[in-house]
């Protein structure tokens, strides 16, 4: 009688000699993880040269790195056996990760990383080293555009009697209103200015108006002053 196949049988050794689940050589696993190293460190570069926040934190910056080189074995590892491919899902599926990202554009550079390690772990070098640089090269330019324009916010603090000549000089920069606080004593004044430059002349002008006591110019990042 001939050997009876069932269902179970085609679906299990059609799994176990698919070509995507073969044993990775030596060759392949060096040149996965040193690709992933030089993304994750081109990562870090890029994000420490455009980086415009309040305070720089080497530590998060780093794990840019170790997360592209993480995210390569990982791949690498669920590349070998479909086995080990359904537990990594089964326990990377239980992780949460908690950390409050501060600024959406961190989010950006955690799914690069994370795309540059999967890329390279799936051995599409081309695609990994090509696509960050696309992506940095992108970053850079955008950076650059921010700097040419950036938000201030312009707190005075100032009398009546110098109210019609501040708004003067208000009038001369593209400036908006942001708050207005009247006092007894003095009345004061949040307003929202874009610069395009670092000449902050005007604080001076506006301080040493009659009826001024205190200007302060700040940074103005969306979530935080600096």
């Amino acid at each position: 009688m001939g050997e009876t196949i069932n269902f179970q049988d085609v679906i299990k050794k059609s799994m176990l000699h698919l070509e995507a689940f073969r044993s990775i050589s030596y060759v392949d696993m060096l040149l996965g993880l040193v690709c992933s190293f030089g993304i994750g460190l081109f990562i870090f570069w890029i994000y420490r040269k455009t980086f415009r926040g309040v305070v720089y934190s080497y530590n998060y910056n780093v794990s840019f790195v170790l997360m592209t080189v993480i995210t390569t074995l990982i791949i690498m590892t669920i590349s070998t056996n479909i086995v080990l491919s359904l537990g990594m899902v089964g326990a990377l599926s239980i992780v949460r990760f908690r950390t409050a990202v501060k600024d959406p554009l961190d989010i950006v550079y955690m799914f690069w990383a994370i795309s540059a390690g999967i890329a390279s772990g799936a051995k599409m070098y081309p695609l990994a080293l090509f696509g960050s640089l696309v992506i940095g090269l992108i970053l850079a330019w955008l950076s650059r555009r921010k700097l040419k324009e950036q938000v201030y916010l312009l707190i005075v603090r100032h009398s009546e009697a110098a109210t019609d000549e501040i708004r003067v000089q208000l009038r001369k920069l593209d400036s908006k209103l942001k708050s207005k606080t009247v006092r007894k004593d003095f009345t004061e004044l949040t307003v929202e200015v874009m610069l395009r430059d670092d000449n902050t002349s005007f604080v001076h002008t506006i301080s040493n108006i009659e009826g001024v006591h205190d200007v302060s110019l700040i940074n103005y990042t969306g979530d935080y002053a600096q």
